[in-house]
């Protein structure tokens, strides 16, 4: 769950649901990637977490949709920009290419325009035909020092982070068989075991033979249709053409270059203890909270959401814990208190009024 911990603090407020959601562990979107149910051999819960983590592909390319029913209030229009608030509603339709470790690449097509993240051994492109403007960036040589930037989710991403939630605090068991992109595919069911999560089930569909998640739902506590769902709706298991992974800037294009690896300054010493010491997590598995202090940090970064606006649409609350303001989604619950702490996560506000009087 250590991924909680490494947003910026005040982007939390709306983009935190997209994080709890995934690390936790639409409308119809289920239903129109999904065909008639299969007959396939019995395989039990344990033999299909195998499945997943021992599955090796060289590549692969397809169409993924998302589509996010979070049941976001009205605010969530004040985050506004390209940033990951963008895919919190509506559907979203994304190509996708995947060659190895160190060339991916996924365009992200909507009615305003196309955006791109190349990925190209070190070199790592960003586009977007709405603004015709490009962005690269070189890697560092040295493993592990830096990465690229994130790339929207995939059924196998979002199954990873979910996967690596498993533990006592999850029912693990095996759901009806499906057909998801014409392939046929068992089903994974994980159910958060404490009554105080919002998350329902998490399921995802395996690629029977391939053993490639192809589908990736989150169910909210009392609803029937996903809150959150990426599936591919295509997929072709050869190999994608190296010309795939290769950008070539567009006629007019700006382009920024944002350095390289000999060019950056070197870091500076982390603190000891948390990556961030004004972050922290209480609890574990699916009723993880994050606390953070955001008082009189509303200048951090350029593009952060204004915290005042945001406030003012939320209802108030107060209780033996002091008083705030709470935003609440499907899956995703946040306190605002007024001594500028931000509490969230995928739970019910009373365990985030426990977490504040704490």
């Amino acid at each position: 769950m250590s991924v909680l911990t490494s947003r910026p603090t005040l982007r939390w407020l709306v983009p935190v649901a997209a994080v709890v959601t995934v690390v936790g562990g639409g409308a119809a979107l289920g239903r129109f990637a999904a065909q008639a149910e299969p007959s396939l051999p019995p395989r039990t819960a344990a033999q299909l977490l195998v499945d997943l983590q021992t599955a090796r592909h060289d590549g692969f390319s397809g169409t993924v949709v998302q589509r996010a029913d979070l049941g976001l209030p009205p605010i969530a229009a004040l985050v506004g920009g390209d940033g990951p608030a963008d895919l919190l509603t509506g559907t979203h339709t994304l190509r996708v290419w995947h060659s190895g470790p160190d060339k991916q690449r996924v365009a992200l097509v909507d009615t305003l325009g196309e955006r791109d993240i190349v990925r190209n051994g070190r070199d790592v492109w960003t586009w977007s035909s709405r603004t015709n403007t490009a962005t690269h960036r070189t890697l560092p040589e040295e493993k592990g020092a830096d990465a690229a930037p994130e790339l929207p989710d995939t059924p196998q991403e979002a199954a990873d982070a979910a996967l690596a939630a498993v533990d006592p605090t999850t029912e693990v068991s095996v759901g009806r068989a499906a057909t998801v992109a014409g392939r046929d595919a068992y089903e994974l069911v994980l159910t958060p075991r404490d009554a105080a999560s919002l998350v329902h089930q998490v399921r995802i569909a395996i690629d029977a033979t391939e053993h490639l998640p192809l589908r990736f739902e989150v169910f909210a506590d009392g609803g029937d249709r996903p809150a959150f769902e990426v599936a591919f709706t295509q997929i072709d298991y050869a190999r994608p053409d190296d010309d795939q992974f290769r950008f070539n800037p567009p006629p007019g294009v700006k382009v920024t270059e944002e350095g390289t690896d000999r060019a950056r300054p070197a870091r500076p010493e982390k603190p000891a203890g948390d990556e961030r010491p004004d972050v922290r997590t209480v609890g574990e598995g699916w009723t993880t909270v994050v606390v953070a202090k955001v008082d009189g940090a509303a200048g951090d970064t350029a593009d952060a959401p204004d915290l005042d606006a945001l406030s003012g649409q939320l209802p108030a609350v107060r209780g033996d814990w002091g008083s705030g303001r709470l935003f609440r989604s499907h899956l995703v619950t946040a306190l605002l208190t007024d001594d500028g702490r931000l509490i969230a996560g995928a739970v019910t506000p009373e365990r985030l009024y426990e977490v504040a009087r704490g």
